[in-house]
Formats: C-alpha cells, sequence, structure tokens
C-alpha cells in the first residue's frame, strides 16, 4: 500500500510540475523559452564577487511579464546557487527577494 501511495504522489508531482512548465525530473532545465525573461527590461549592474549582472525591477516592467517570469523562477527555486537556465540560454536567471528578477551571461562553458 505505501508503495502505490508513494507512485500516486510521484505521478501528482510530475502532473504539477508539467502544468507550471517546470520539469520534476530536471528543476534546473527550463522547460520555457528565454524570451518569457527577455521581455522584461533589465538594468546592468556591476559586484565584487560575481561581476557583471543585470536586474528587472518589478516597478519597471508590465505586471504580466513581471508575474509570469517570477513563478516560474520561484516554482523552480532559482537562487543565485541554482539558477535557472535551459538549453540554448543566453542568460541564467534567479530570485533575491521580493521585487528583483537577476540575470548573468552564461559562460562558454556553460552554454
Amino acid at each position: 500500500m505505501l508503495d502505490a501511495v508513494e507512485g500516486g504522489i510521484a505521478a501528482f508531482r510530475q502532473q504539477l510540475a508539467v502544468k507550471k512548465g517546470v520539469s520534476a525530473e530536471q528543476p534546473n532545465k527550463a522547460a520555457v523559452r528565454e524570451e518569457t525573461f527577455a521581455c522584461l527590461k533589465f538594468e546592468p549592474q556591476k559586484g565584487i564577487r560575481i561581476g557583471e549582472f543585470e536586474v528587472a525591477y518589478k516597478e519597471n516592467n508590465l505586471p504580466e511579464h513581471w508575474n509570469h517570469a517570477f513563478n516560474i523562477l520561484k516554482q523552480a527555486n532559482a537562487t543565485i546557487k541554482n539558477r535557472y537556465h535551459g538549453e540554448g540560454y543566453q542568460h541564467s536567471y534567479w530570485l533575491y527577494g521580493e521585487g528583483r528578477i537577476f540575470r548573468q551571461k552564461l559562460s562558454q562553458k556553460q552554454l
């Protein structure tokens, strides 16, 4: 009986991941196209530790674009240590706080 319950939970998680646009098996493999994030207005920044990166602020973007991109990153638990990107992406994306989305150009070996 326990095996049946575990199987049901696994199937539910997979269906939920597909519905939300995130792969359950490979959470850092993007299921959406990069254009979802490219339509945001990013501002260049520079940090001591990570170098050059860009930030999109919630108040500077259209709510429907912002919310869609933010929800994808939130669902994927995208952080600076677990960045969101997929095959063919030029940037990696992550969240820090509620009103900002960060991105940084992928290096050649990450592409």
